[in-house]
């Protein structure tokens, strides 16, 4: 039995219907600079709503206003 010890991410970024860079639907193409981890995420992946997202030089946040804060900080832990 393989037991899977991280956590699952957070709703705004987590998998959901909507492309969290692009808004659209999953499975749509996602920018390059997104690809390269350039770009923070821009729409909630639970409900494709777009997110106030503040840039830091050590990383950024995101807030959708239905499903919370994430923090990159906090997802750090996931890689």
């Amino acid at each position: 039995m393989i037991v899977d010890n991280r956590a699952e991410l957070p709703m705004p970024v987590g998998a959901g219907r909507y492309n969290v860079y692009t808004g659209a639907g999953v499975g749509s193409a996602v920018p390059t600079a997104a690809q390269l981890g350039l770009e923070p995420p821009r729409f909630c992946a639970a409900c494709g709503r777009r997110m106030v997202v503040q840039v830091r030089p050590d990383g950024w946040w995101a807030k959708c206003s239905r499903h919370g804060l994430v923090d990159s900080g906090d997802l750090e832990v996931q890689r």
